[in-house]
């Protein structure tokens, strides 16, 4: 048996990892390819010191994913082999873990400590929660509660670490309310999040990378995979034959035997992100049809219902897209206006979000280093904005279009360093990213646009990453990737490995009361 991955990002890596270790295959008969020079999927890092870096994403996570810190469990960390990813992330946080005292800025610059809610508020999320996906199916969240709630600072808070805008799905908005209801109660101190101690491409993709290439996996890059070949058998069965692709700009064709495995990353939220410089806003590419992920998903779901539907993910950019920066910076106190508004050290304060921002700019200061081998004296941080099309408060164009230097200016005066902004900006590169895909996982759709992680039929194929189907679950985390891995390899295989249930928090009486408390502490 062989096995054939496509995409590199958490999920393939992921199901490789258990390929080896539940389905008992050699390194040597696994094999990944990715369309792009660098492995990582959203997680990658890119830049260098001199001309700054590009972070296009981050995750954050909690103890509940499950699936996620037993895959760290079995690697061993990139920094202290010593140690496990997992061992490393618990110690970490227990040492310097957030704890937010400034989670969102109003419009005077102070913090905002209280929900906001009031009891027809609290009211429509409780009916929300208890309406059946079914009778939720293409309805976006503004249907579903009143019109003022998106003025709370519950919302705000929400909206700005959940990535989710009034229009977005309905159905993911109750799937997250319920996967994360015991996070609720501390939305606004972030206590119970983790982080990793280094950039996760350094932290994750890279030790999993180095134990995979040790068990002589094999990584194809610049291998774009156009098309999956199937055929059909007894009783409406489908089994992958082939694949086409064109590696390093020659087209082939690889037979794939009945007893090989094939899983698919359809789809990508970090697709056709474009970089632009401190002199230069980012050039848009917001071709979907000519992104390998999408381009391939589009390709094998034509005439096959059970293969989802690829266009609900690109066609509502304006509610998609997103602009993130990565800071890089000399100035030797460019810190201090954090510390003085969390009232907290660097790094230990959390999500910063500041409420009178047009494009709700949200920012977070790593704990330093960031980068294993970071040089004394430089300073990262990231940020990115939720409503990138409106025009800025301090800049007077949108986030799409301004170059690093005017995402700066505009970061400097919702920090309110004006008297600063000129050394600031000549002591600091800032990279803008524009990400046009970034919350399609949040997008308005119905329960069948996403295909099952083994669609109907299958025999030897399986989807995997953000973009399968799995119920309970939420998207854009690192858990529903490394999920979607265990339930493929799994169903595969017949490993009998099944994924630990989703934990409920709100089974819990001691959760539900807390968080009771805290929803209804303004009403």
């Amino acid at each position: 048996m062989r096995a054939y991955l496509v995409g590199s990002g958490l999920a393939s890596l992921a199901a490789a990892v258990y390929l080896i270790k539940d389905g008992g295959l050699s390194g040597s008969d696994i094999t990944i390819y990715e369309a792009r020079t660098a492995v990582g999927g959203s997680l990658r890092l890119g830049g260098s010191w001199e001309k700054g870096f590009v972070f296009p994403g981050a995750r954050v996570f909690e103890k509940q994913y499950r699936c996620a810190l037993e895959l760290f469990s079995l690697i061993p960390s990139r920094s202290d082999p010593s140690k496990s990813i997992k061992d490393e992330i618990l110690e970490f946080n227990k040492d310097f873990g957030w704890d937010n005292k400034s989670r969102l800025i109003d419009s005077d610059g102070r913090v905002v400590r209280s929900p906001g809610l009031r009891l027809r508020h609290v009211a429509g999320l409780i009916r929300l929660l208890l309406t059946t996906e079914r009778l939720l199916d293409g309805k976006p969240i503004k249907e579903c509660v009143p019109d003022d709630f998106f003025d709370t600072n519950f919302w705000y808070a929400w909206s700005s670490i959940m990535a989710f805008l009034p229009e977005h799905s309905a159905i993911e908005m109750r799937r997250y309310m319920l996967r994360f209801f015991h996070l609720l109660s501390d939305l606004w101190r972030e206590r119970l999040i983790f982080r990793t101690k280094y950039h996760q491409q350094q932290a994750i993709v890279d030790p999993i990378v180095a134990w995979l290439r040790k068990r002589n996996v094999s990584f194809v890059t610049n291998a774009v995979v156009t098309n999956v070949l199937f055929v059909s058998g007894p009783q409406g069965t489908i089994t992958a034959n082939g694949l086409q692709l064109v590696v390093n700009g020659q087209e082939t064709t690889l037979k794939i035997a009945s007893n090989d495995v094939v899983m698919v990353t359809n789809g990508s939220q970090v697709a056709h992100y474009s970089i632009g410089s401190m002199t230069e806003p980012p050039v848009p590419n917001y071709d979907a049809a000519s992104a390998p992920e999408w381009a391939l998903w589009s390709s094998i779901a034509q005439g096959r219902p059970d293969f989802g539907q690829p266009n609900t993910f690109t066609g509502d950019l304006g509610r998609s897209k997103w602009v993130s920066f990565t800071i890089t910076s000399t100035h030797p106190r460019f810190e201090d206006p954090v510390r003085a508004i969390t009232g907290r050290e660097p790094g230990r304060g959390g999500l910063i979000s500041f409420k009178r921002s047009n494009w709700l700019i949200t920012i977070v200061v790593f704990h330093q280093p960031e980068l294993i081998d970071q040089p004394p004296g430089t300073f990262l941080s990231w940020g990115y904005g939720m409503y990138p099309d409106r025009p800025g408060n301090f800049v007077q164009k949108p986030m799409t279009e301004c170059t690093g230097s005017e995402l700066l200016e505009e970061l400097v005066g919702h920090l309110r360093l004006d008297a600063h902004q000129n050394e600031i900006l000549a002591t600091s590169i800032c990279i803008p990213c524009l990400i046009p895909y970034a919350s399609s996982v949040c997008l308005l759709r119905k329960i069948t646009d996403r295909p099952q992680v083994m669609p109907k039929g299958s025999t030897n194929f399986a989807f995997v990453g953000q973009f399968c189907e799995q119920p309970e679950d939420v998207v854009f985390t690192m858990e529903y990737s490394v999920r979607s891995a265990r339930t493929a390899v799994c169903e595969l295989l017949h490993t009998g490995r099944k994924p630990p249930p989703v934990y409920k928090g709100y089974l819990n009486p001691k959760v539900l009361l807390r968080t009771a408390g805290t929803l209804l502490s303004s009403a």
